[in-house]
């Protein structure tokens, strides 16, 4: 979502965009697709067990590699990939590298391998600038942003009071938290979401559902952004120290309060005016925070998303950056004339 946010707005803007991505992104990006996402699927047999590690490996190996004979001001690199990082000083080109997760194992060696000159290295929050800084520099941080359009403001919630939770069903998020702490407030839980870990799923989710513990399934945009701004609360629960929160600031741009876990990032977003925050893992203190928020004004919310979470702000910086970065490249392969007049006006 963050690159195709960055790309578009990019392409609206009127610069020249490439996406490198699977087969599977959209076409209207300028994409290059550099991998089959559906080849990566493991059949379940031993011999297939390594088979999507090559694969990404490969795909990841052979865009490095034709990078170098490519021309581009700038190359901004999303992935959680080892390789684009640790190549990056066999390519001329500037790269920016935004980090959107704390560190782990395959990226951090990666990194720490990185010797590129012009790599310079973003994180989403100050959360995870602080949780990288010990491993490499990290030349700003530039919040993520959502387009605001795309999530309605709605005044009032429906007259079906329930609560919401929604994001990826997997244990990290920690849904089944949300679900027994909705029931400790009695109110209804909605849940919307892919469910990205089965055996979660069913074990610690499904015998939760009931008449009021709803699973809405995998909804697509519009329909999640209406049951969002419906409800009289969001419930994020994260269990690891969440990067960013973009679901945070979805509900907010819908003018929903929001009861979250203080954990990573969720802090810096969700304020007095907007939220209440509780101590992680505490089901109690986090029915607490959602009675809270539930009493706070929509429309303070979705000042608060229109303040911290406009996309137009981190295109912004990120146009900055790239500018930053082009600028001594460019003249470093003028003649030396025309340095010293680049120098002089600067």
């Amino acid at each position: 979502m963050h690159t195709h946010l960055l790309a578009s707005s990019l392409r609206k803007r009127g610069h020249h965009v490439t996406v490198f991505a699977s087969t599977r992104s959209d076409e209207m990006l300028g994409l290059e697709a550099i991998c089959d996402e559906t080849s990566l699927l493991d059949t379940g047999t031993a011999e297939a067990a390594d088979v999507p590690f090559f694969r990404e490996h490969h795909a990841y190996l052979d865009l490095m590699t034709s990078l170098r004979t490519r021309s581009f001001d700038v190359i901004h690199n999303n992935s959680l990939h080892y390789l684009p990082v640790s190549m990056a000083s066999t390519l001329n080109t500037p790269m920016v590298t935004t980090l959107h997760t704390p560190p782990f194992c395959w990226l951090e060696s990666g990194v720490r391998l990185c010797r590129a000159p012009n790599m310079r290295f973003v994180a989403v929050s100050d959360t995870i600038r602080q949780l990288w800084s010990h491993i490499t520099t990290i030349d700003r941080t530039v919040a993520n942003g959502i387009d605001l359009d795309s999530f309605p403001f709605n005044s009032t919630a429906d007259s079906d009071d329930y609560l919401i939770w929604y994001g990826r069903i997997v244990p990290e998020k920690g849904l089944h938290l949300a679900i027994d702490a909705a029931r400790m407030v009695g109110w209804p839980l909605k849940i919307a979401g892919p469910i990205s870990d089965s055996a979660y799923f069913a074990e610690e989710i499904e015998p939760r559902l009931g008449a009021d513990a709803i699973y809405m399934g995998h909804l697509e945009h519009r329909a999640l952004g209406r049951l969002i701004g419906g409800a009289r609360a969001f419930l994020c629960t994260p269990r690891w120290e969440e990067p960013y929160g973009l679901v945070v600031a979805e509900a907010l741009a819908c003018g929903t309060p929001v009861a979250a876990f203080a954990r990573g990032a969720i802090p810096a977003l969700v304020d007095a005016s907007c939220g209440a925050l509780a101590a992680p893992d505490d089901v109690a203190a986090l029915a607490d925070a959602a009675r809270r928020a539930m009493k706070l004004d929509r429309l303070s919310c979705r000042r608060r998303a229109e303040a911290i979470c406009d996309a137009d702000a981190m295109i912004d910086a990120y146009e900055a950056l790239y500018a930053e970065m082009v600028e001594p490249v460019t003249a470093a392969f003028l003649p030396p004339i025309a340095q010293a007049t680049m120098a002089g006006a600067a």
